[in-house]
């Protein structure tokens, strides 16, 4: 599956960046709203850039989707007009993802340029325009939907006009809340893995393969089969701060000293440096943490379970001041899902629902061994089922908030929808004939085929 997900990125990659350049001989301009037009490409990528997040793409997508690339354009000519703030800085952090993106898919820079035909530089000046346009749209939509609210009755309207038979159809969902620990390995095993990477250094300074002992010792899964390799940048805020600032304070072919990362041991290797990027390669060795610490870790945890149920310790204080769980900060402790914190069954692991087990809800269960899937380190966690709902058809006692936020988005569309039409007079106007037949095009731009003659 994997695979097959590359190689629609890949022809995405390769298509969009012929569009931006506006140079495939087959191209033409399918619309233009003021002095802003639409390629036939710049449709094409819309529908495949779709497609490839795993998006919904429309019946009779081209039909619609022009209709909306017009409407985009006139929101980027009403904030431009308007002097919306767009931030440069913006713009540049989302190219870089863009490019990152695309470089840790295709195994580096180079196979990036070599699919696309261009530089990463040449890339970034290609995808600024359109990334630029978005984002002022976006500020724009957001200008006219500011204070936009929903009251209680609106919901129940939106909800009526649902014909009983399209209402949506919920699997059974639940909001689960877990307090993780991870078990810290004795100071002689620790001292184990820290020898073991200083031997390592000392036979990669004398000449050895810093990648074929990757390869063979390292215990991080994301890199061991390519020795170790991986492209960061600077200003990334998803790596860990105490192996990047490490990283950046190394020369080209310099190796590290051993450091200290939350995922444990390592020595990095500088293999090149370009400004804020950098590719580098690092082994990784996990301290052993053997059945004493774990039990250790089990009893500490049943201790916060015995508060938590006498009641003199709430979920929310337990997570914030014992687990060592990241995400939970943010969550304070429960599960995310595509829902947000609704989860459904096919979401979590086999480990947690094999760890729910009978739970009801409400109920904590004991400490439970685990393996982080991310880091592969040990871990205990202790999880509890805070809400449960059975399969059902889309009602407003159980799923108000979700009508809602349907409800809301539809009456803020209404909103920019409105706004367009009382602004289109004011804009020219040119469709392509292959799209004036087009439903969704005739009743957004009636006067269309008027000025598309002009």
């Amino acid at each position: 599956m994997r695979k097959g997900f590359i190689l629609v990125g890949l022809m995405w990659l390769a298509t969009a960046v012929q569009a931006q350049s506006a140079k495939v001989l087959a191209d033409k301009i399918v619309g233009i709203l003021g002095d802003k037009i639409v390629l036939k490409s710049d449709l094409l990528n819309y529908i495949d850039d779709i497609q490839r997040r795993g998006g919904e793409v429309p019946e009779d997508a081209q039909c619609v989707l022009l209709q909306r690339m017009l409407m985009d354009k006139a929101l980027v000519l009403q904030a431009e007009k308007d002097s919306l703030p767009v931030s440069e800085e913006d713009i540049n952090a989302e190219l870089d993802q863009r490019i990152r993106y695309f470089i840790m898919e295709f195994g580096g820079k180079e196979a990036v340029e070599q699919v696309a035909g261009r530089t990463i530089f040449q890339m970034r000046e290609d995808f600024r325009p359109s990334v630029k346009e978005r984002r002022l749209a976006d500020a724009m939509r957001g200008k006219i939907v500011d204070g936009i609210r929903i009251t209680p009755q609106e919901v129940k309207a939106f909800y009526d006009k649902i014909p009983r038979d399209s209402l949506r159809f919920y699997e059974t969902e639940l909001t689960i809340g877990q307090i993780i620990l991870y078990p810290k390995a004795g100071r002689e095993l620790e001292k184990f893995a820290i020898d073991e990477l200083a031997d390592y250094k000392r036979q990669i300074e004398s000449g050895r393969s810093f990648e074929n002992y990757a390869r063979l010792y390292s215990e991080d899964p994301g890199s061991k089969q390519n020795g170790g390799r991986y492209e960061i940048n600077k200003n990334e805020k998803t790596w860990d701060p105490d192996f990047k600032n490490a990283a950046f304070r190394l020369k080209d072919g310099q190796v590290s000293p051993v450091i200290k990362s939350k995922f444990g041991y390592h020595i990095i290797q500088m293999v090149s440096r370009n400004g804020d990027d950098a590719v580098i390669r690092h082994i990784l060795r996990i301290p052993e943490v053997t059945q004493t610490e774990v039990e250790e870790t089990k009893s500490k945890l049943d201790s916060i379970r015995s508060k938590l149920i006498a009641g003199t310790m709430t979920f929310g204080e337990a997570v914030d001041k014992y687990s060592e769980d990241e995400g939970s900060k943010f969550t304070a402790g429960l599960i995310s899902g595509q829902n947000g914190t609704y989860v459904t069954i096919d979401e979590l692991d086999k480990d947690m629902v094999r760890d729910m087990g009978k739970l009801k809800v409400g109920e904590y269960s004991a400490p439970i061994e685990f393996q982080d899937p991310q880091g592969g380190k040990k871990g205990v966690r202790l999880v509890v089922i805070q809400s449960k709902t059975e399969p059902h058809r889309e009602n407003l006692r159980d799923d108000y908030n979700k009508v809602a936020m349907r409800a809301i988005e539809e009456k803020k569309n209404q909103a920019v929808e409105k706004w367009f039409r009382n602004k289109l007079p004011t804009y020219y106007v040119m469709v392509d004939p292959e799209f004036q037949d087009c439903k969704s095009i005739r009743s957004t731009f009636p006067d269309m085929a008027k000025r598309s003659e002009q």
